[in-house]
């Protein structure tokens, strides 16, 4: 059995007690520090650079359940992105440092519904969070196909170490204005 095994058969034993993960007890922890060429003319981190520093994240996500680049190779599978929303509730400038946890909301034989939060690092304040779905797809005939058992397996996982979370604020909202002066039909 490999280190990556022994981690993830490991990932379960988190709820002995019953007790939601800590920040620190995440599976998916990808930490980072906003680059001077992050920063738009408003003075803080752009919001395209909080999808790259989420989508860096989520790569930790998919080699920790199998979707490695040699899996990507010799399987001739990967994973699409088919939608993400995110929300910005606090600002990021140059030189600090940040820390994203990414926990699996739900899956299926063929998708997964993730999502990601941003903190300032040492803090517990939200900066963004990003919610994803993703399709397992053959890069050969650019169609939907099922897990193979050794993900589905990492999935399982790895989503029960995370069963006693709580499904987050901002995830499956829309946006909307409540009262526009203004609105298509």
């Amino acid at each position: 059995m490999s280190n990556k095994e022994k981690n993830l058969t490991g990932y379960g034993v988190l709820y002995d007690k019953g007790k939601p993960l800590s920040i620190d007890e995440y599976p998916f922890i990808h930490e980072g520090t906003v680059k001077s060429e992050w920063i738009d003319m408003n003075g803080h981190m752009n919001v395209a650079y909080y999808v790259r520093a989420f989508d860096l994240a989520i790569d930790i996500h998919w080699a920790e359940i199998g979707i490695t680049s040699d899996y990507i190779e010799n399987e001739q599978c990967s994973t699409f992105s088919v939608e993400c929303h995110i929300t910005y509730q606090n600002e990021m400038k140059v030189d600090e440092k940040y820390r994203i946890i990414s926990n699996i909301l739900a899956y299926d034989e063929k998708r997964i519904h993730l999502f990601q939060t941003m903190f300032k690092k040492g803090s517990k304040e939200t900066i963004a969070t990003a919610e994803w779905m993703n399709l397992h797809v053959n890069l050969k005939t650019r169609k939907v196909c099922g897990w193979p058992k050794t993900v589905l397996d990492n999935l399982k996982k790895v989503s029960y170490s995370q069963k006693e979370q709580e499904w987050p604020a901002e995830a499956g909202k829309r946006m909307n204005i409540k009262n526009p002066i203004f609105s298509v039909k």
